[in-house]
């Protein structure tokens, strides 16, 4: 996986930060992409969202969620992400499902500090 937006967080800090820290901060790029989706920004929408990837696959490389439901349910967020963004939103997510699902992570990360 090549790294282009998070090379620091990639160079090890993001696999010392709990599983509600690295959800928080994908929701706060997923966030960010839901705005500019709305309000018409292309090309900061689709940085957003390379973002918000980037980020969802380094979470899905820390080797404290391989082979656990964890990383099922990181697997299964980006996916979700993927398919109301580019897909035909076969599960039926809205922006607002999407929030409130990522704002639950930035609770209880905000929480467990």
């Amino acid at each position: 996986m090549e790294v282009r937006y998070h090379k620091n967080l990639a160079e090890g800090k993001w696999f010392t930060l709990s599983v509600s820290e690295q959800m928080g901060n994908i929701g706060s790029e997923v966030g960010r992409a839901i705005k500019r989706k709305q309000a018409g920004d292309v090309d900061r929408l689709k940085s957003a969202l390379d973002r918000a990837l980037e980020l969802f696959d380094l979470t899905m490389s820390d080797p404290r969620w391989l082979k656990t439901r964890r990383l099922r349910e990181v697997a299964r967020a980006r996916e979700v992400v993927c398919d109301l963004f580019f897909g035909d939103n076969i599960y039926g997510s809205t922006f607002e499902s999407l929030e409130k699902y990522f704002f639950q992570f930035a609770v209880a990360a905000r929480i467990n500090k």
